[in-house]
């Protein structure tokens, strides 16, 4: 018999999810309450720009991902530089770069070291000592997840500058959490398998096209071809389990199916159905309240205690070229990493000739998330302009922000025990979304390894029907 799957959740675990199950041949529904799958990975329009919800980069280490693009036919959309290659500029200094050599890792980043203007000498040597010693660091023990990455960054010798101009560099843009914050199991995970363990693990790509593209109209063409039912701007009430399988009842915004047909609910519809099996794929605090009492088996309120962190993205166009480069980091400085969004966002007709769109991305951002426009303008246009020199001769064409006040879980020390795996207590049910276990911190890889695993996890499991197995 064919089994259908409803897939709860639009996100790129949800699509993940529903592409593995229509490939496998299930009968497949995906659900998203928005208008627009890609979560918080995707974009929207502004006027004649399309403009990301986040700056989101991946590594060559971030294998499903990669694979996910393939399966959506948008590989090429994505850049990946041949050698890891970070830019690093700070307000009146010569820029720096954190460039890899041909070597074998953890050697291939010495003399990017040696180098680092940064960081005092000193530190530099502690740095490579220090790095030795977390590639033995085993993130799957609870005692490493327990600590904190910066209580074991001071114990093995790392000082406050060097957190702030490298460990810090790297981890709150992946962790979005500052390494006092984070915790070790999952700064190790980073570390570990984007620097020191393949060299070529940390070679770093970005999309030249809007993030909605490959997540929303890429993925709802991957979808309809697989035969998956995408309804957009269906929002799900309730999951009830049954003799006869999952109930559904969800509220449709407007009929928005990717697949319409006879029968389907008009605007504003209400509907109800039955399907063998669920793949939830929505954030903790939305799994918190629609998933069954018991059905993951946490402690109460455990989606409170896992928390969130924010992700403040500032965007500035200005009237010519500022930054000469694709990305780069900044130290010393508000600014954490910046993204020349101008080919992808449409700015080159939008604005005047040579104009430039920069991007800026501000994580664990919890000090900046509630500051009024105004604010971040007159915080961040002279943070800016000291890493940018060239941005004091510009003129600004527009500047406007974005926010994600939940674009993660928090990365803190105790997460891996608030972090299920994708098999629950309730057959038919399994549970996906970068908050889950899946060994990563809360990135587009995690998302997508947890959709492939709820996926596998739901096929596996017997219909939910008495007597009745697939």
């Amino acid at each position: 018999m064919t089994v259908h799957v409803g897939v709860v959740g639009g996100g790129l675990a949800g699509v993940a999810a529903a592409l593995r199950c229509a490939d496998a041949g299930a009968a497949v529904t995906l659900w998203e309450s928005r208008a627009r799958l890609g979560g918080v990975a995707g974009s929207f329009r502004r006027g004649e720009l399309d403009v990301d919800t986040g700056q989101h980069v991946v590594l060559r280490c971030c294998t499903s991902y990669l694979a996910f693009l393939d399966r959506l036919g948008v590989r090429d959309d994505v850049e990946l530089q041949d050698r890891l290659d970070i830019p690093v500029l700070a307000p009146g200094a010569r820029p720096a770069r954190l460039r890899r050599s041909g070597l074998p890792a953890p050697l291939h980043l010495g003399a990017a070291l040696a180098r680092y203007g940064p960081m005092p000498l000193a530190d530099r040597l502690r740095v490579l000592r220090g790095a030795l010693a977390l590639g033995r660091v085993d993130p799957d023990d609870p005692a490493v997840d327990a600590r904190s990455f910066g209580d074991w960054l001071a114990a093995h010798g790392q000082r406050p500058r060097a957190v702030q101009t490298l460990w810090d560099l790297v981890g709150v843009a992946t962790l979005n959490a500052r390494a006092a914050d984070a915790s070790l199991a999952l700064a190790a995970t980073v570390f570990q398998l984007g620097l020191l363990t393949d060299a070529a693990a940390g070679d770093v790509g970005w999309a030249r096209v809007p993030l909605g593209r490959l997540h929303d109209d890429a993925a709802r063409r991957a979808l309809v071809t697989a035969g998956v039912d995408v309804r957009t701007s269906a929002k799900v009430r309730t999951l009830t389990r049954g003799h006869d399988g999952w109930r559904i009842a969800l509220t449709h915004a407007q009929a928005a199916h990717a697949q319409a047909g006879p029968g389907d609910p008009g605007p504003g519809g209400e509907e109800e159905l039955v399907v063998d099996r669920i793949v939830s794929a929505v954030p903790p605090s939305v799994a918190a309240r629609l998933l069954p009492e018991g059905a993951l088996g946490l402690p109460a309120e455990w989606a409170d205690r896992l928390g969130s962190s924010p992700i403040v993205d500032v965007h500035v166009v200005y009237d010519r070229r500022v930054l000469h480069h694709p990305f780069a980091a900044a130290v010393d400085s508000p600014v954490q990493w910046m993204f020349d969004r101008t080919a992808s966002s449409g700015a080159r007709a939008a604005h005047p000739p040579g104009a430039q769109y920069v991007a800026v991305s501000l994580s664990a951002a919890d000090d900046l998330v509630g500051l009024p426009l105004a604010a971040l303008r007159e915080l961040m246009l002279p943070a800016l302009t000291a890493v940018l020199p060239a941005a004091a001769h510009a003129r600004v064409l527009d500047f406007f922000v974005t926010r994600e006040p939940h674009a993660t879980f928090r990365a803190g020390p105790g997460q891996a025990a608030l972090r299920p795996g994708p098999v629950t207590n309730l057959p038919g049910l399994s549970v996906a979304g970068a908050w889950t276990a899946t060994g990563w911190p809360a990135t587009m890889e995690g998302a997508v390894r947890s959709g492939d695993a709820a996926a596998a996890a739901a096929l596996a499991r017997p219909v939910v029907a008495a007597g009745v197995a697939a």
